[in-house]
């Protein structure tokens, strides 16, 4: 099976299934010499685990990952860094009962049309349960970005069903915001607007007693990014970042910047006015006065904060019954056992924050062969 790595020179090479043994990392291109240890990998792995709070699937995992190359004395070498998150709460049996079914919404049909033979537990190779791998990876992005230049990467929710956060200034946002309400509770949903997140809970709580789920939408800022990194034509910034969030599960859209509300305007009003400010050594500094383009022009990033939207699909797998047909075409019914998000939005958010950070991660270490540093 093809299509197992991401990247050029920052690359991730990921394998496992929802309910084998494990799912494991190898990451090419880390710079020798950065400080890494599995302390750096534990709290998006966390942010990211499942049975985390009420409104998440309950299954136990630790994601207590395990790094087996590439580090020596606390520091990478430059050599593969391979990484293990093992399973050890599959309930593989909850799937027997539908190992000859299509479930709506899954990839159980196009795998077969593909393969000719699938893994019926959870979503095997193409279960969500996979991007424990891809959190690790980003994790080691976002430290390797946050040294060599000062970037971060930081996601939130930003819509469930029809409840929209007001978030004015995408940049200003804080991990503690995302991660802790006023009164030191955990956010459960991850959105800062903390009256919108109490409508999210109810919604989602809402949903999950009638077996069902909801959709919504995750918002990615990444701060601090210098101008330059992209490629003009094949290799956009732009098409690479839609690309890393395309290939995380239930991603139905993305948009960069104000998006499809370009589609409203005149040119006059979508363009954003170059002007320059006095940078603290008294330099200089080419800027923007707005950001519709969303940090990114000409598919190069622009030195504003890039700003992303992804919208993500309500769960598939779903107690309530539905029509469906048999792998020989004969019409049946099926309902989905084991244990799924009513909303998958509050664990993607680690997710999607790590896909970024690989992208803008591969394309520094890109623009820095090309300068010869």
């Amino acid at each position: 099976m093809p299509g197992n790595t991401f990247g050029t020179m920052f690359r991730i090479t990921t394998a496992g299934e929802s309910h084998g043994p494990g799912n494991v990392v190898i990451v090419d291109g880390v710079p020798p010499g950065l400080a890494l240890c599995v302390d750096d990998l534990r709290p998006d792995l966390q942010r990211r685990r499942p049975g985390q709070s009420a409104l998440v699937t309950q299954r136990q995992e630790e994601d207590e990952p395990e790094i087996l190359s590439g580090v020596f004395d606390g520091k990478t070498t430059g050599t593969s860094i391979a990484i293990l998150i093992r399973n050890s709460d599959q309930r593989s049996g909850d799937y027997s009962d539908i190992k000859d079914k299509y479930r709506p919404g899954h990839a159980d049909y196009t795998f077969d049309a593909r393969y000719g033979f699938r893994d019926y537990r959870g979503g095997g190779r193409s279960s969500a349960r996979e991007t424990t791998a891809r959190v690790a990876a980003g994790a080691i992005a976002k430290k390797l970005i946050a040294e060599e230049f000062g970037g971060r990467v930081l996601a939130w929710v930003s819509q469930v069903g029809s409840i929209k956060a007001h978030v004015p200034n995408p940049e200003c946002v804080t991990l503690a915001q995302v991660e802790t309400l006023p009164d030191g509770s955990a956010n459960a949903v991850r959105c800062p607007d903390y009256e919108a997140a109490a409508k999210m809970v109810a919604l989602i709580e809402e949903v999950r007693r009638d077996t069902d789920s909801i959709g919504g939408v995750a918002e990615i800022a990444a701060t601090g990014i210098p101008a330059g990194l992209g490629e003009p034509v094949f290799d956009k910034l732009k098409a690479d970042l839609a690309k890393a969030l395309f290939s995380l599960p239930a991603v139905l859209g993305v948009e960069y910047g104000i998006g499809f509300r370009c589609a409203t305007l005149r040119g006059s009003e979508n363009n954003d006015l170059f002007t320059s400010e006095f940078t603290s050594t008294g330099d200089r500094k080419i800027t923007t006065a707005s950001n519709r383009h969303g940090g990114m022009l000409g598919g190069i990033s622009s030195g504003l904060p890039i700003v992303l939207r992804a919208a993500v699909k309500p769960t598939s797998s779903l107690a309530k019954e539905q029509a469906t047909v048999t792998r020989s075409g004969e019409p049946t019914t099926i309902r989905t056992k084991g244990r799924h998000d009513p909303c998958l939005l509050p664990r993607f958010i680690p997710m999607a924050e790590a896909m970024v950070a690989i992208v803008l991660a591969d394309h520094w270490l890109r623009w820095k062969a090309i300068q010869g540093r």
